[in-house]
């Protein structure tokens, strides 16, 4: 499944990689938090418990991937890309073409969360 957030913000590649990184999680997302690095990745704390958690520098942004959730969820923030060249795209996939609304429900206040922390700092 594809969730998808256009955010009417203008930035650069370089300036989501600066801002937006592992120990900041907590100043996008008010359901997430920065436990400790763990080799190339991180520890986190989601909503949905505790991840290894990736974290890549991207052509465009950053993405995370929850490592060892079952659903594979992963995000990504990405600017400077048509069709939307002028706005931020938090871009989210889970391996799965149906779950429970109840989770989909999650995964989009996860994403209202990260959309609102997005648009206050940029």
């Amino acid at each position: 499944m594809e969730f998808f957030r256009i955010i009417d913000k203008q930035t650069t590649e370089e300036q989501l990689q600066s801002k937006i990184h592992p120990k900041s999680i907590g100043e996008f997302n008010e359901t997430m938090l920065f436990l400790e690095n763990i080799e190339n990745n991180f520890m986190g704390l989601t909503l949905w418990g505790e991840f290894n958690i990736s974290y890549d520098k991207i052509n465009g942004g950053v993405r995370f991937a929850l490592l060892d959730c079952p659903n594979a969820l992963t995000w990504t923030i990405t600017a400077d890309f048509p069709p939307e060249k002028d706005k931020i795209i938090l871009h989210c996939t889970i391996n799965r073409i149906e779950k429970p609304i109840e989770f989909i429900e999650e995964i989009e206040e996860f994403l209202a969360e990260w959309e609102k922390g997005i648009t206050s700092c940029f």
